[in-house]
């Protein structure tokens, strides 16, 4: 069976990190082939470069500066995420980063700034980068129509805006990722947005822990120290299966162009 392959997730989160020796051998059962670890702050990136040593056969490290994050920052920031590229030359992509209106005091021309600099990097570097934006689809389109975008185009995670903009999106250079919480009932908008994405622009990720899909897409379940449940890694078969359900394609095949697009944006061919 051909082995899928998470878009994007968060593996050093404190509420994994510590219970990896579970939480891999299930992942490697349940035939994930490799993993996009995405950092989100300065206190992250370390995590992330650490796990990615550890596991190379299973994790692939991407750092970024999120915009819930961005309050932390260091002054010097840039030039730290710039100096640890350039110490990897390659083997670190870029985010999670991007543009956020959902959140209390969301700062925005901060974002705006801060989301163009790590776009402008990754665009100067050709890497894979990894965009989270909530309600900010026009902002975004804007800085995207008028900045340089790398040229083997960006990841737009959890993907959770209208179908109408997919194609435009598309034209920009956007891979769509489909994420389990999006099998929810209430969440029909956003499965008919994934109808529209063109075949070879659409991955699928955990956002482990969180983005936790519905019962009936758990085979693992987990919870953390205060009982409250989160999204395990090796939820991917499950989603994968919805996401296939909500496509009218046959699992099979869907796994089959789900891999040669991982490979394909990632650059990751010998995977």
């Amino acid at each position: 069976m051909t082995p899928l392959f998470d878009a994007h997730n968060h593996l050093h989160d404190e509420r994994l990190l510590h219970r990896l020796p579970e939480l891999l051998p299930a992942m490697r059962e349940a035939r994930i082939g490799h993993c996009i670890v995405n950092g989100t702050c300065q206190d992250d990136w370390p995590r992330v470069i650490s796990l990615a040593r550890r596991y190379p056969d299973l994790v692939q490290p991407s750092l970024g500066l999120h915009p819930w994050k961005i309050e932390g920052r260091s002054p010097d920031w840039l030039e730290k995420l710039k100096c640890t590229l350039a110490q990897h030359s390659g083997t670190i992509f870029l985010g999670e980063c991007g543009l956020d209106r959902w959140m209390k005091e969301p700062h925005f021309e901060e974002q705006r700034e801060i989301f163009t600099l790590q776009l402008n990097l990754a665009a100067e570097h050709n890497l894979p980068l990894s965009i989270h934006c909530l309600q900010a689809w026009g902002p975004l389109m804007e800085i995207l129509r008028t900045s340089k975008c790398p040229a083997r185009g960006f990841l737009l995670h959890s993907y959770g805006g209208s179908g109408e903009l997919v194609p435009a999106l598309a034209s920009l250079g956007a891979r769509f990722s489909f994420s389990g919480y999006f099998l929810q009932e209430h969440k029909e908008k956003v499965r008919a947005a994934f109808r529209k994405v063109p075949p070879d622009r659409l991955l699928v990720e955990t956002d482990a822990p969180d983005m936790l899909p519905p019962d009936r897409h758990q085979e693992h379940l987990l919870r953390d120290h205060e009982g409250q449940p989160l999204n395990h890694p090796a939820n991917l078969p499950q989603i994968v299966s919805g996401l296939a359900h909500v496509l009218g394609q046959a699992e099979s095949d869907l796994r089959v162009l789900l891999a040669d697009n991982f490979r394909r944006f990632f650059g990751l061919e010998t995977l």
